[in-house]
């Protein structure tokens, strides 16, 4: 059976809870570990949600917020069902489901 895997990004979560409310907040605590980060890359790393971070990056917001990879990363699985035609045992007409040809004819 297929599985659905998800995430949710909780750093806004885990600096608010740490008194950092701000972008700017964060990125002096990032520069003094050594990860130069532009202002809008931590903007963005804050706000969405990351579809790629690097180990280091995450590394040091663990440290910066005294926490795991699972308090920053909230994963969840859940089975996915197969969907499946009303009646399994019928073939299925390719026929029926493909367009009809047209048939184009010069004016008389």
């Amino acid at each position: 059976m297929p599985r659905q895997i998800s995430y949710r990004w909780r750093l806004r979560e885990l600096m608010a809870t740490r008194g950092m409310f701000t972008v700017a907040e964060l990125m002096p605590h990032l520069t003094e570990r050594g990860i130069t980060l532009s202002s809008s890359q931590v903007h963005r790393l804050v706000s969405g949600t990351p579809e790629r971070l690097s180990l280091p990056v995450l590394a040091t917001l663990c440290d910066i917020l005294d926490c795991t990879p699972a308090d920053l990363i909230a994963t969840s699985a859940q089975n996915i069902p197969v969907r499946r035609a009303v009646d399994e045992e019928a073939p299925i007409n390719l026929a029926a489901r493909r367009p009809t040809r047209v048939r184009l004819t010069p004016e008389a």
